[in-house]
C-alpha cells in the first residue's frame, strides 16, 4: 500500500500556523499583567527604584534608624598633623685630645645630669700641671729675693742711688706679674684636666655610641661620643590653618590651652599637654601657622621624629544642639535633616550646621532638642514617607552620637534583633549598591557624603 506523504506534511504545517496565530490573539486580548511596580498597566521603573514608581516611597513603609536631638556641652577641637621633637638635644664631644680609656655609658640608657659617661687619658695633662706648679714655685723664690734686695736698698737711704731703688722695685713687680701668670696657667691646665672626665650635661636618653673604648678622640671631632635627647618633657611641633589663628590666640589669652597627641589612626591618645609657643609668622606658601606644645611624656609613648595627629582645644560650646553626623544630608538647597513626626512620617527640614565632625554635628538652626530624627536609611525617604523604626546593631552605633529611639517607641514588630527587619535592611543596602553601580539615583534628592575631620 502506497502512502501519500505530501498531503500529510501540508496538513501538519497548516495546523501549526493556526495554533500560533491563536496563541498570539489570546495574548493580545488578555488583561495587562502586574508589573514590577505592582500597578496594572504601569511600565516597570528602573532597576533598584522603590516600589510604586516615583511615589512608591510615600506609599511603602521604610525601615530607618532614629535618634534624638540632644543638648550638651561640646568641645571644639582644631586638628593638625605634627612631629615629635626632643625638648633638648646635646651631642657629647671630647674637649681634650687623648685616648678613650673608659666608656661608662650604655646605648639607650637613661642618665641624669652629672652622671659619668667616659674617661680620657689624663697623664699628659697631669704632667703639664706639675710643670706649671714648679714654674710658679721658681718665680715665687725669685720674687722673695727681689723683695729682700729692695728692702736693703731702702735701708741704705742716701747711700743708695734712686736708679738702683727704682730698678729693684720694677724687678719685684715683674716677678709678681709672673706669679699671676703661673697661677692662670695652673688653672687652665686644671680645667683641661677636668675635661678628661666626660659627664652628662642634662638628663635624657643616650642614643647610639659613635666611639668605642681604646680609640683616640680629639676636640675637633664632629660626630662626638654619643647624643643625649631630653624626652621628659617632650615637644610636639604642628601646624594649623591661618584662619584658626585668632581662635587659638583667644584661647591662649584665657589660660593654658589643652593639646592632645594621638596615634596616626586618631583612635588612641598618646599624651596630653599644653600649648607653649605660637610662631611669629605665617607660612605664605601653605597658609599655615606653626605651633609648639609641651607634653610630660610619662610614660614614654612619644618618641623624637614620630608623626602624630594633634588636637587643640580652642573652646567649649555650652548647651549646643547636637545630632549624629549621619543625620545631616546635603541637597541643592543646602543641608537638611529628616524629622520624625508623631504619625511616623518624616518631614524634610532645612538646617544650619555650625560644625560637623566625624561622629557629631552642631546645629545652629532647624532642630530642637528632644525631636526625633532619622539617623540611617534616608536614601529611600521623601517628605511625607511612612517609616518604621528599627534598632541599630550595638557595634554599629556611632560613638558620642545621639541615643537611638528605645525599643518601646519602635513598635511591637521592631524588636532589637528582629530577623525580618535586619533582612529588610540588608536588602535595602544591597539595592542601594546596585543603584549606584547602574547610575540610578536612589532618592529624588541627592545626598552628599558627610564631612570628616578638618584638614590641618
Amino acid at each position: 500500500m502506497t502512502i501519500r506523504w505530501k498531503p500529510v506534511v501540508t496538513g501538519v504545517v497548516l495546523a501549526g500556523l493556526v495554533g500560533g496565530i491563536g496563541y498570539a490573539v489570546q495574548q493580545k486580548l488578555a488583561p495587562p499583567a502586574a508589573t514590577q511596580s505592582g500597578q496594572p498597566g504601569q511600565p516597570p521603573g528602573p532597576r533598584g527604584a522603590p516600589p510604586g514608581g516615583p511615589g512608591g516611597a510615600r506609599n511603602s513603609v521604610v525601615a530607618v534608624q532614629a535618634g534624638t536631638v540632644a543638648r550638651e556641652d561640646v568641645p571644639i577641637w582644631f586638628d593638625g598633623i605634627g612631629t615629635v621633637q626632643a625638648f633638648n638635644t646635646v651631642t657629647v664631644r671630647a674637649r681634650v685630645d687623648g685616648e678613650l680609656q673608659r666608656v661608662s655609658l650604655q646605648e639607650g640608657q637613661l642618665v641624669k645630669a652629672g652622671d659619668l659617661l667616659a674617661t680620657i687619658d689624663s697623664r699628659p695633662l697631669q704632667a703639664q700641671l706639675a710643670q706649671a706648679v714648679a714654674k710658679k714655685a721658681q718665680d715665687e723664690a725669685q720674687l722673695a729675693n727681689a723683695r729682700r734686695d729692695l728692702d736693703r736698698n731702702m735701708n741704705l737711704k742716701e747711700f743708695a742711688s734712686r736708679q738702683t731703688v727704682d730698678t729693684q722695685r720694677a724687678l719685684v713687680a715683674q716677678y709678681e706679674a709672673q706669679i699671676r701668670a703661673d697661677e692662670a696657667a695652673i688653672e687652665a691646665v686644671q680645667v683641661q684636666l677636668n675635661y678628661t672626665t666626660v659627664t652628662a650635661p642634662l638628663s635624657g636618653r643616650i642614643g647610639l655610641r659613635n666611639v668605642d673604648q681604646g680609640n683616640v678622640v680629639r676636640a675637633s671631632d664632629q660626630n662626638g661620643i654619643a647624643t643625649i635627647t631630653q624626652i621628659q618633657p617632650i615637644a610636639v611641633l604642628f601646624t594649623l590653618p591661618e584662619k584658626q589663628l585668632q581662635a587659638v590666640l583667644a584661647a591662649q589669652a584665657q589660660g593654658p590651652v589643652k593639646v592632645e597627641a594621638q596615634d596616626r589612626e586618631g583612635r588612641r591618645v598618646l599624651d596630653t599637654g599644653s600649648l607653649s609657643v605660637v610662631d611669629n609668622l605665617i607660612d605664605t606658601g601653605t597658609g599655615t601657622i606653626r605651633l609648639k606644645a609641651e607634653m610630660p611624656n610619662d610614660p614614654q609613648k612619644l618618641w623624637p621624629g614620630q608623626f602624630v595627629n594633634v588636637r587643640l582645644l580652642s573652646t567649649i560650646r555650652r548647651g549646643a544642639t547636637t545630632v549624629p553626623s549621619t543625620v545631616v544630608q546635603r541637597g541643592p538647597q543646602g543641608p537638611y535633616a529628616y524629622v520624625i513626626k508623631d504619625d511616623l512620617t518624616v518631614e524634610q527640614r532645612p538646617i544650619k550646621v555650625a560644625r560637623q565632625e566625624e561622629t557629631k554635628a552642631i546645629i545652629d538652626e532647624g532642630l530642637t532638642p528632644g525631636e526625633r530624627v532619622v539617623v540611617d536609611g534616608q536614601y529611600r525617604l521623601q517628605p511625607g514617607s511612612k517609616i518604621r523604626i528599627v534598632e541599630p546593631i550595638a557595634s554599629a552605633a556611632p560613638n558620642g552620637g545621639a541615643a537611638a529611639a528605645p525599643a518601646s517607641e519602635a513598635g511591637p514588630a521592631n524588636r532589637p534583633h528582629d530577623p525580618s527587619a535586619r533582612e529588610e535592611r540588608r536588602r535595602e543596602r544591597q539595592q542601594q549598591r546596585e543603584n549606584n553601580g547602574n547610575g540610578n539615583a536612589p532618592a529624588p534628592t541627592p545626598t552628599a557624603p558627610r564631612e570628616g575631620r578638618q584638614p590641618s
